[in-house]
C-alpha cells in the first residue's frame, strides 16, 4: 500500500527530480538489490530517500518492469504478468531436489534453525550437499550460533532468497490457508497443525550470538587470517 507508507501527494522540487533520476540510476546499475542506505550516501542532502523511492514505485507500477523493496532494499525486476515471456537460454536453472526444497522451507518458516533441529522436523539426516546447494545459489547463510552446548551454528534466509521468491519481507511467506488452498498441503494433516510465524531474517534471537570471523574459519568458509577460503 503506497499510500499508507508514504505521502507522495504535494509539489515535487526539482532536488527531488534529480534525486529521482540519480536513485533510477543507482538501482539500474547495480547487479544486486540496493540498500536504502546506500542512496542516501549519493543522493542530494536533505531528500527524503524513502519518498523519493515510493514516488519511483508508482512511476513504474504499470510498466514492463517494476520497482520492488526488498527488506530495506531495491530492486528493478520484471512485471509478474510478463515473466512467462522472459527466456534464459544460456543459463540452466538447477532444480531443487525435494530434500532441498524441504530444507529450505524449514529454515525460511523456523529462522533460526540449526542442522540439528532440521533433521528433527524432517524425521532424517541432512547432507552437507543439500545445505551447500542451497548456500551456493545465495539463499541461505549463517546466522549465528546458539547459545547451548556444542553452540551450534544456526541458518537462516538471505535478501537473496526474499529477492528470487518475489517477498518484501519473510513475513510475506504464505501461511496456513494460503498453502492449503495453493494445494501444497494435503487434506489430512493434523487439525492441530500450525505454521510459525517467521521472524525477521536479520534480527538475532535471544539465544544467538553473532558469527565471528573465527567462527567462519572454523567452519571453513575463512582461511586463517582472515582471507577467503579459495
Amino acid at each position: 500500500m503506497i499510500d499508507a507508507l508514504d505521502p507522495l501527494d504535494g509539489p515535487v522540487t526539482g532536488l527531488e527530480l534529480e534525486a529521482e533520476r540519480t536513485a533510477e540510476a543507482l538501482v539500474f546499475a547495480a547487479a544486486e538489490p540496493v540498500s536504502e542506505s546506500y542512496l542516501a550516501e549519493r543522493l542530494p542532502r536533505g531528500v527524503d530517500v524513502a519518498r523519493i523511492m515510493w514516488r519511483l514505485v508508482r512511476l513504474y507500477a504499470g510498466r514492463g518492469v517494476n520497482l520492488i523493496r526488498v527488506e530495506d532494499r531495491w530492486a528493478f525486476r520484471t512485471a509478474a504478468d510478463l515473466s512467462f515471456v522472459i527466456r534464459r537460454d544460456d543459463t540452466e536453472v538447477r532444480k531443487l531436489s525435494r530434500a532441498a526444497l524441504e530444507v529450505l522451507a524449514i529454515i525460511a518458516y523456523h529462522q533460526p534453525v540449526t542442522r540439528a533441529e532440521i533433521e528433527e522436523i524432517r524425521g532424517v539426516q541432512t547432507s552437507r550437499g543439500t545445505l551447500d546447494v542451497l548456500m551456493e545459489a545465495g539463499w541461505v547463510r549463517f546466522r549465528g550460533r546458539r547459545r547451548t552446548p556444542g553452540r551450534p551454528v544456526t541458518l537462516g534466509t538471505t535478501p537473496r532468497f526474499l529477492d528470487h521468491f518475489g517477498l518484501e519481507e519473510i513475513r510475506d511467506l504464505p501461511g496456513l490457508e494460503e498453502l492449503k488452498g495453493a494445494g501444497l498441503l494435503s487434506g489430512r494433516i493434523p487439525p492441530d497443525f500450525r505454521i510459525p510465524i517467521p521472524m525477521s531474517a536479520e534480527d538475532l534471537s535471544e539465544d544467538e550470538d553473532p558469527i565471528t570471523q573465527l567462527d567462519l574459519e572454523e567452519l571453513g568458509l575463512l582461511t586463517p587470517g582472515g582471507g577467503e577460503d579459495e
